[in-house]
């Protein structure tokens, strides 16, 4: 938040008031507010392309100022999903479109995790992007979009020679880890149809994709996982636990019953 009478302008949107306020002597058109956000940032936030405009057209405004949290401008513009504010800053080649906030997170990634399809083919196309930087956990753009089931981003980032789509985090986890946890099969089945993604890849705690996906009751996941015959059922994670045993822990009926097809009226899936 910025407290200073352009700040709440810029912020707003109030392009006559902006106009006004840079015409005078006694405004720094590029202070920040406690929280480090400048003018420029918070018209970015709040996709205000005319006022982004008139501080860019300011010498004295800095246009990849970051604040206390290590966003710039274009970072929020993009997790944001503002087409015409990220395409005006990238005008400019006095930004670094691959500037990591404080926890390593670039404006790509946090595109990639808010699915902004439009955006992230923007940055994409920017010649310095670097498309599989990691975060300070070691999370890619792609991983982010595949935890929350952005399929179009995911086709995006797969079709780069220079992203990798089995890499894992500090924790281990690959992007089909992250999809297989939260269930998001089209995103399943599209990591999957990569001959350069192990099925079975575990996590630091030994918890492959289907451990994952039995463990949340991910039925659809499951099934998709188990149609694969490079995908061992009963691998168990470092703890001893297999996806079957996660699946009874959870009363994952449906669940258990692909993992273990009952010979007899065992279970119920009504």
């Amino acid at each position: 938040m910025n407290d200073a009478p352009l700040g709440w302008a810029a912020g707003n949107g109030h392009e006559a008031v902006v106009e006004l306020l840079l015409g005078r002597a006694d405004i720094d058109p590029d202070k920040p507010g406690l929280d480090g956000q400048t003018p420029l940032i918070l018209a970015a936030l709040n996709g205000h392309e005319g006022v982004v405009k008139m501080l860019l057209g300011r010498d004295d405004v800095n246009p990849d100022k970051s604040d206390n949290w290590g966003q710039t401008p274009l970072s929020y513009a993009a997790e944001n999903g503002h087409v015409r504010v990220v395409e005006i800053l990238f005008r400019r080649d006095d930004i670094n479109p691959n500037k990591p906030d404080q926890e390593g997170r670039t404006p790509l990634l946090l595109t990639a995790w808010s699915g902004h399809e439009a955006i992230v083919k923007a940055l994409l196309g920017h010649g310095g992007i670097d498309p599989d930087s990691p975060s300070r956990s070691g999370q890619t753009p792609l991983m982010r979009a595949a935890g929350q089931g952005h399929e179009g981003v995911v086709k995006m980032l797969l079709e780069r020679d220079d992203v990798n789509p089995d890499k894992p985090d500090k924790y281990g986890q690959t992007p089909l880890r992250w999809a297989a946890w939260g269930g998001r099969e089209g995103v399943v089945e599209i990591l999957l149809g990569r001959e350069d993604v192990n099925p079975n890849t575990p996590d630091k705690n030994g918890r492959t994709p289907l451990c994952c996906a039995a463990l949340n009751g991910h039925e659809g996941v499951v099934r998709i996982l188990l149609r694969r015959d490079d995908v061992d059922p009963d691998k168990p994670d470092k703890y001893g636990q297999t996806p079957l045993l996660y699946a009874v822990g959870g009363a994952h009926l449906r669940v258990i019953a692909l993992l273990q097809p009952p010979t007899a009226a065992t279970y119920s899936t009504a």
